[in-house]
């Protein structure tokens, strides 16, 4: 299939028709600099308990939101005139400067992978198991990451089904060579997609291989130089690597699980307890931020923002393709216009399901990250404000068949024909033959 970009370009979903229309007729027709519509300027119903913030980012295309909050001014359009986007180093960094705090020269929120919040509130992932109480307040995106694996396997053109990747291993390993799968973070989602992707495969990621840590900007770096057999991460890295002629793509995260949640928006309690209104400022910059990067007459100039040195630093190539939906893999299959591409706004892509936090949980349970007996519902409600976004779009007159009418999005399937019930978590670890729990 051609993967030569098209100038067609559907039309504004009702969404944002609306939303333009709205701040059209009360605000008229002030502009935003690059902006081709009017501006939503939103007059400020209360008083902001502070126009501060430091938010931490990842070198990854689904930080895109907050780039674009940043550049295009939507923050400051809010109120929130001093908020400070700073890149980290990777998600141990992440962590550790949300444990700080800004209070002590660290952040206050950040692009996260949506399960650090809970490994974070619950002590899992801290310096003596101190908890650090987070809030999710969105999702920032739905698929677009992909499992990328070494030129040292091309001839298997490995894909969804990772059996001959599994023998190919083996057979390494029995050589006396050591074989490994990278991940960016222990629980999150990259470690998640690249563990059920093996285990479904009958490779047990505990024990056939060994499972590393290493961050996004590294990936390409690392595998050059032989570091690991495969990986998993988001973009632009996958398509890099082919580009470098390193790798390539043995399947994208979207074909394992269709419109899977991915990333966050996570804040630290004790900021949105103290700054309700700030947060929800924050929170409708980037909202209105995920609009203008999933419309597709905006992708052009969202991936040469995220091109920017502040910001991944990559080359615009390695960025765009698969931001518009075409999909080179690296093997000759070529697909335009994949229903993988990461979304952004669309699809409810913002809104964070709690059923998805469920899934996440149960995960990272399934590999003994969190104990098997956990209080999950109470946890849940306590991370997941869906009711600060619920909030955010009804302000932004977000359309209410946007908004999702129930906080589950029901029974997820997987590509290997498991089911995840929200409401029968125990079935779906039952069903799993390769795991790791612990009491």
């Amino acid at each position: 299939m051609s993967n030569k970009p098209t100038d067609n370009k559907p039309e504004l979903s009702e969404t944002r028709r609306t939303f333009i229309k709205q701040s059209a007729a009360v605000w008229g027709s002030t502009m935003l600099a690059g902006f081709g519509a009017p501006s939503i300027v939103m007059a400020q119903s209360t008083k902001l308990e502070t126009t501060k913030a430091k938010l931490g980012f990842i070198a990854l295309s689904d930080a895109a939101p907050l780039f674009v909050a940043d550049e295009k001014g939507f923050f400051k359009k809010h109120g929130m005139t001093d908020v400070e986007v700073l890149k980290q180093s990777s998600w141990g960094t992440t962590r550790d400067n949300l444990v700080l705090g800004s209070a002590g020269n660290g952040i206050d929120g950040a692009h996260i992978l949506t399960p650090m919040p809970y490994l974070l509130t619950t002590g899992a992932i801290t310096t003596n198991n101190i908890p650090v109480p987070m809030v999710i307040l969105c999702r920032l995106n739905l698929d677009g990451q992909g499992i990328s694996v070494s030129n040292e396997y091309k001839d298997l053109k490995v894909g969804t089904n990772a059996t001959e990747f599994k023998a190919a291993l083996a057979a390494k390993k029995g050589a006396g060579k050591p074989v490994s799968a990278a991940m960016t973070f222990p629980g999150g989602t990259h470690d998640l997609w690249i563990r059920y992707w093996m285990a479904a495969g009958g490779i047990d990621p505990n024990s056939n291989v060994s499972t590393i840590v290493v961050p996004p900007p590294q990936m390409v770096a690392n595998m050059k130089v032989g570091s690991m057999d495969a990986f998993c991460v988001g973009e632009p890295w996958n398509l890099q690597l082919i580009h470098q002629k390193i790798g390539y793509t043995a399947v994208t995260t979207g074909e394992l699980w269709n419109n899977h949640p991915e990333k966050a928006l996570g804040l630290r309690a004790d900021y949105v307890k103290a700054n309700p209104n700030a947060t929800k400022a924050i929170l409708k910059a980037v909202m209105e931020a995920q609009m203008f990067c999933d419309d597709p007459a905006n992708k052009d100039e969202v991936a040469k923002i995220c091109s920017q040195r502040r910001w991944i630093n990559a080359p615009v190539g390695d960025i765009i393709e698969r931001m518009k939906g075409q999909f080179d893999y690296g093997t000759g299959r070529m697909e335009d216009n994949s229903k993988h591409l990461m979304k952004y706004w669309n699809n409810q892509a913002s809104y964070p399901f709690q059923s998805h936090d469920l899934w996440f949980i149960t995960e990272n349970q399934r590999w003994g990250y969190l104990p098997s007996k956990l209080d999950t519902n109470a946890l849940i409600k306590k991370v997941n404000r869906e009711d600060i976004w619920r909030a955010a779009a009804k302000e932004l007159g977000v359309a209410a068949k946007d908004i999702p009418a129930s906080t589950s999005r029901g029974i997820e399937k997987f590509f290997d024909g498991k089911v995840f019930d929200p409401k029968n978590p125990k079935a779906y670890l039952d069903s799993l033959t390769i795991k790791a729990m612990k009491s």
